[in-house]
């Protein structure tokens, strides 16, 4: 007897994102039922993803750094790493910054009468960015899922190991146990992806519906336009020259963590998917494993342009034209604070917050797109989570061409 051809994961996660958009709309009515009964279950399958990602992203990265066995390889991969990183980053707020310009004669007039929003956080300090880099105990990063911290930890282990095998005859297979072990629970819990999808997106859909996508739906349709025109563009013409990948296989390959992407608003929670795509599409694991935990916490494209575009939008809204070195500080400030945002829901309100006080602009305006911001955020992880795999794809083809492979 032939065995049943299983349904792909993507076709389900697409299936899910369909029936999440249709039972939303069904449901805008009654939001209630759809965050009281169907939003708890996407909660499950987030917390579970959260549970997993801190140990993932500790073993990922150690055994991506003993794999190696060589600290100076190590550093060339992490400087093209953050290198590439950068340049994506400003070129997004520069593209995100262009269109806003372009289209913000389209962009309502709105009262701006009634804004209360309190930001957490409003400042870019450098100097406490770099201290809060390294952890001060073992245990706190893990707890406060603080990825930087992890990372630095990973990387302190992962060299100490490699220095320690050059005197001794150190087995790394508990970090590639560690992580395989992380890498069984994890896949696990990915094929709840289409249930954790639904129940993700449906409440989105429920709470927000039509209505509030009229008001705001130019501006959304700016950002989105931004979103497709970085990854097509800067992308594509990345993966073809630097990793000669088609951009059409890229993108195709891509498609299931994108959508994962989508419904989650979690760039760290779709790391493991993301590394599964990227191997598939020919990124070396060892590369893959170092580069996408560390473009999950500091490569942010999709949030780079999200501030681009609201900054120009909130101006307009004030009545304030913006000069050239404010658009300029603008670039400079959301590339820097990209770096130690969290790759979690909402974490660019917090950004858009330090970009909006870098250049004198009123932090309040924040609450004209606080309503519609997980809409933003959906579209701006996709181009996020993108980012990080191209990457990881240059940069093993960069390898080996050095390597003569």
């Amino acid at each position: 007897m032939q065995k049943k051809k299983k349904m792909a994961l993507s076709t389900q996660i697409f299936i899910a994102l369909v029936l999440a958009i249709i039972a939303g709309v069904l449901l805008t009515g009654n939001p209630a039922f759809a965050t009281g009964y169907i939003k708890p279950f996407g909660t499950i399958f987030l917390n579970l993803i959260k549970w997993i990602v801190c140990p993932l992203v500790f073993f990922s990265i150690m055994a991506g750094v003993v794999s190696m066995r060589d600290i100076k390889k190590v550093g060339s991969i992490g400087g093209v790493t953050v290198v590439y990183y950068m340049c994506t980053t400003a070129f997004a707020v520069a593209i995100g910054l262009l269109f806003a310009n372009l289209f913000k004669g389209f962009f309502p007039v709105l009262s701006v009468s009634e804004l209360s929003y309190e930001p957490s956080a409003t400042t870019v300090n450098f100097m406490e960015t770099l201290v809060n880099i390294f952890p001060s105990n073992f245990v706190k990063p893990f707890a406060e899922a603080n990825m930087l911290q992890i990372i630095v930890a990973a990387l302190i282990i992962g060299f100490a190991l490699i220095l320690l095998s050059e005197d001794n005859d150190v087995d790394f297979a508990f970090v590639n146990v560690g992580n395989d072990i992380c890498m069984k629970a994890m896949e696990m819990i990915l094929k709840l992806s289409p249930v954790g999808v639904f129940c993700l997106l449906c409440p989105v859909v429920a709470e927000n519906g039509p209505a509030v996508l009229g008001s705001l739906a130019k501006v959304l349709l700016v950002a989105y336009l931004c979103y497709v025109v970085h990854a097509v563009l800067v992308y594509s013409l990345t993966v073809r020259t630097l990793g000669g990948l088609s951009p059409i296989a890229f993108f195709k390959g891509m498609l299931p963590a994108m959508m994962m992407a989508f419904s989650s608003a979690s760039s760290v929670g779709t790391l493991p998917l993301n590394l599964e795509c990227s191997q598939n599409l020919g990124a070396d694991k060892e590369v893959a494993s170092f580069v996408l935990p560390l473009g999950a916490t500091i490569n942010m494209d999709g949030t780079a342009i999200y501030q681009g575009v609201c900054a120009v939008f909130i101006a307009s809204c004030f009545g304030i034209q913006m000069t050239f070195s404010q658009m300029l500080t603008i670039v400079l400030t959301a590339t820097l604070a990209s770096i130690g945002t969290a790759g979690v829901p909402g974490a660019g309100m917090v950004m858009l917050a330090m970009v909006l006080q870098s250049v004198g602009l009123p932090v309040e305006g924040i609450a004209l797109v606080a309503g519609v911001d997980r809409i933003f955020d959906m579209g701006r992880t996709v181009v996020n989570i993108t980012g990080d795999a191209s990457c990881a794809i240059v940069v093993s083809r960069m390898q080996n061409r050095k390597a003569g492979k």
